[in-house]
């Protein structure tokens, strides 16, 4: 079976004025559908700009992306926006929500785009809410919630298109302890449901919680390996 990603010796330097800075060296990675994988590593490691060519918001200078079956390596800038609406489901840590829409208007966003009718996008934004638990919540706009529901609003639109993968990008950074257990509680339950899903993080007990760890230093992979010691929401809430 033909990995979801595979990425061979993928380089990304930018050039600032005379010097040329070298974001990532020589990354090769394959990342199978169904996996759950935290990308970890300090500042300046190269995680944020592997995590862009993964989500398609830029491309390498050197190397080669294949993302289900599609080489993404040396597409447009408006051909990168199509695969990524239609394959990359994206949750940051500042949640990137409309402060003047509903949490509906929110989810629904990714759907406007593929030139889905209203009618559908509201009855597909609604059953998402409702899967992540604020059918309650549907109309307040995201200044009405707290920070988790904001969080779980994101994780909807994310999830609005089915995309083949979900990036969570310090999907907990600006929550509190127990607000984060139920966020990475929800982005369990998702994964069981056979979602693929990688999540940035510099956090050591978020890491804990996916299967596989890749860890990254001076824009190369130092370690990947599978997680022996996966922690898991249900472990995390007993320790409250």
């Amino acid at each position: 079976m033909q990995p979801l990603i595979t990425i061979k010796e993928i380089g990304r330097k930018y050039v600032i004025g005379s010097e040329t800075i070298h974001a990532l060296k020589s990354v090769s990675l394959t990342i199978n559908k169904g996996e759950f994988v935290a990308l970890m590593g300090p500042s300046g490691s190269g995680k944020s700009t592997l995590m862009n060519l993964l989500g398609c918001l830029d491309t390498p200078t050197k190397g080669e992306y294949i993302l289900n079956g599609i080489n993404v390596s040396q597409m447009t800038d408006s051909e990168l926006a199509t695969v990524r609406n239609k394959e990359i489901g994206f949750v940051f840590q500042t949640f990137n929500l409309l402060p003047r829409s509903t949490a509906q208007d929110n989810v629904a966003l990714p759907l406007i785009y593929a030139g889905v009718k209203k009618k559908d996008r509201d009855l597909r934004s609604k059953a998402t809410l409702e899967n992540v638990g604020l059918g309650n919540r549907i109309h307040h706009k995201p200044n009405e919630l707290s920070g988790g529901q904001r969080q779980r609003v994101a994780v909807a639109r994310a999830l609005i298109n089915n995309p083949s993968i979900i990036l969570a990008d310090e999907p907990t950074g600006n929550l509190d302890t127990k607000t984060s257990i139920e966020i990475m509680a929800l982005i369990e339950e998702i994964h069981s449901k056979g979602n693929t899903i990688i999540i940035v993080t510099h956090e050591e007990d978020i890491a804990q919680h996916a299967h596989r760890i890749v860890r990254m230093r001076d824009g190369l992979i130092e370690e990947d390996y599978q997680n022996k010691d996966i922690k898991t929401v249900s472990s995390k809430l007993s320790e409250l």
